[in-house]
């Protein structure tokens, strides 16, 4: 194990006897949600991952040290504190050295799950190529991290606040496969459809194990995205989703927002315009990826 890597008891136990598990991230605790729904949500979906077959290890950076599964008390620590970093992969060395708290992007999550031999997570979306990157060029680390690192990424697709044909063009270009659960089309967070297609639909956690064994087995460096629609009951209407999107990225533009502060600035005008909606939304889709993680894992 990896110097600077503290594991749970919970979580150290479940790689002893070979049991499966399954990552979770920290941004969504300390930066994707208000308290105490971050601290609920948080706890909510490792019940879910054990009800499920599984063992939740949600990661994070506290003092320094890299962890792998936090506890209940550090979950809570992490939804109330405030200045707790946002951290992807190029901010891990600087937290270490300064002994400083931070909360895992899906990059620097999948960062630390691979230094613990954990291959499976679940978060609630992935990070990807912005609109108008062509002339910013910010795209998100999480795509560079899917084609270096072995873990499998459950998500429910990206946000449309992305530029989801050029993330998928990004995706295609780095070799990493992009699998629909159930769906041929690539899901959109808050709304099942984009109007992009998958790679390839797959019907069973079993058939997506099976996929990812296969191409590990055959040396295949890299991850897999996992694209899991939200349940139809929280899904949002795509056209005002759209609508509400396109207004903050006009507001974002003006007011000079950019980098890793636009994603909150745009979640946020989101939540505010719907009424909490999407709030709601988030929640479930983030329940129904760790269910669909942890059966994938215990496949797995």
């Amino acid at each position: 194990m990896n110097r600077y890597l503290d594991l749970s008891e919970e979580v150290r136990k479940a790689i002893e006897d070979q049991r499966p598990i399954v990552a979770l991230e920290s941004t969504i605790i300390s930066h994707g949600m208000p308290y105490p729904q971050n601290v609920e949500t948080a706890l909510k979906v490792e019940e879910i991952i054990r009800e499920h077959g599984a063992v939740p290890a949600t990661i994070g950076i506290i003092g320094g040290r890299l962890k792998a599964g936090l506890t209940s008390e550090e979950i809570d620590y992490m939804g109330r504190a405030k200045n707790i970093a946002k951290v992807s992969r190029r901010d891990i060395p600087y937290l270490i050295a300064h002994k400083r708290d931070g909360a895992t992007t899906v990059a620097s999550t999948m960062i630390i799950a691979s230094m613990a031999g954990i291959r499976v997570f679940a978060t609630g979306g992935v990070g990807g190529v912005h609109r108008g990157a062509e002339k910013t060029m910010d795209i998100s680390a999480d795509l560079e991290e899917l084609a270096m690192t072995e873990v499998a990424v459950v998500c429910a697709g990206a946000k449309s606040i992305l530029d989801l044909g050029l993330t998928l063009e990004y995706l295609e270009t780095k070799g990493v496969p992009v699998l629909g659960y159930q769906t041929e089309e690539l899901p959109a967070f808050y709304t099942r459809k984009s109007g992009f297609g998958v790679d390839y639909k797959v019907d069973t956690p079993k058939e997506i194990a099976d996929i990812l064994r296969t191409k590990w087995d055959l040396g295949l460096k890299g991850g897999a995205l996992i694209a899991n629609p939200i349940p139809e009951e929280y899904s949002m209407d795509a056209d005002l989703i759209t609508r509400v999107i396109e207004d903050a990225v006009k507001e974002a533009e003006v007011l000079g927002i950019k980098g890793k502060d636009t994603t909150p600035f745009l979640l946020a005008k989101i939540k505010e315009i719907t009424g909490g909606e999407s709030l709601e939304s988030n929640i479930q889709l983030v329940y129904n990826n760790a269910r669909l993680a942890a059966e994938i894992a215990v496949s797995l």
